[in-house]
């Protein structure tokens, strides 16, 4: 019997790692031998090519921008969640995962409609001096709807485990629910909070689909790396795409490292 579960288990094991290795470590292996076939400095030399450049680091401030509010306002979402109720509230916790289930076309055309220059609120902000489509706080618009869910649904579990007791202590004892938030709760959610605002802005850096229609692909103004990349690869540069995809790549890793450092924090912080 213990030999057929050992069998089992090990088959199991092996179909599994069969499995991803098809699904990520080839990909993974493919995409870096390529981009490093002609060396490291004709890949440097396509890194740093000024379009090249200027997309990822309005990548990377974007999706930082989106992770600062992201996880400001996720975690007030989760916390007003968990701790509150009010009517509607079992709809609109529904609602959260809206950014999951569309296609993130859908959501770029429905920002259009919404800030784009012949709808009401467009207009009204562009004769405010403001533009939302067509501009940067667009992109920061679209990757905010598409990332929101990461924070809210990482706190919540947490926030539902955390024993209220506490809280109702903090306040019986005169301490504001501003300071109870900031001194109780606050520090037990930090890892979850670190770990959806991390969720958030590696999503945030492989972004296509929305970006592309409220960003209007204007070079050195919204054009981020993703769409950056599809451009070079229609333009048959194949090279100039793995590149910048190999950037964002090894970015991707090293959110990973660190989700997997807050992990064991986490782990050690609640022992």
């Amino acid at each position: 019997m213990k030999k057929g579960i050992r069998a089992g288990d090990l088959t199991l094991r092996s179909l599994s790692l069969l499995y991803l290795g098809f699904l990520v470590f080839l990909p993974v292996i493919a995409i870096s031998t390529e981009a490093f076939r002609g060396g490291f400095a004709d890949l440097w030399r396509q890194i740093s090519q000024p379009a090249a450049l200027y997309s990822l680091k309005l990548t990377f401030l974007l999706a930082l921008i989106m992770a600062i509010i992201n996880s400001i306002t996720g975690t007030a979402t989760a916390y007003v969640l968990v701790r509150y109720r009010f009517p509607l509230k079992n709809l609109i916790n529904s609602l959260i995962d809206i950014p999951f289930a569309i296609p993130t076309v859908v959501t770029g055309m429905m920002l259009v409609l919404l800030y784009g220059p012949k709808s009401v609120i467009g207009s009204f902000l562009q004769k405010q001096g403001i533009q939302v489509i067509y501009s940067q706080p667009g992109i920061i618009l679209a990757l905010i709807f598409v990332t929101f869910p990461f924070v809210v649904r990482s706190v919540q579990p947490v926030l539902v485990e955390l024993d209220k007791d506490m809280e109702e202590a903090a306040h019986t004892l005169g301490a504001s629910k501003t300071y109870t938030f900031r001194r109780i709760v606050l520090p037990v959610l930090r890892p979850a909070v670190l770990t959806g605002t991390a969720l958030s802005f590696s999503r945030a850096l492989g972004e296509f689909g929305s970006i592309v229609i409220v960003a209007g692909n204007i070079p050195f103004k919204t054009q981020v790396s993703s769409v950056y990349i599809y451009g070079e690869i229609e333009s048959a540069n194949v090279q100039g795409a793995l590149g910048t995809s190999v950037v964002l790549l090894g970015c991707s890793f090293l959110v990973l490292i660190v989700l997997n450092v807050i992990q064991r924090w986490s782990l050690k912080y609640g022992s």
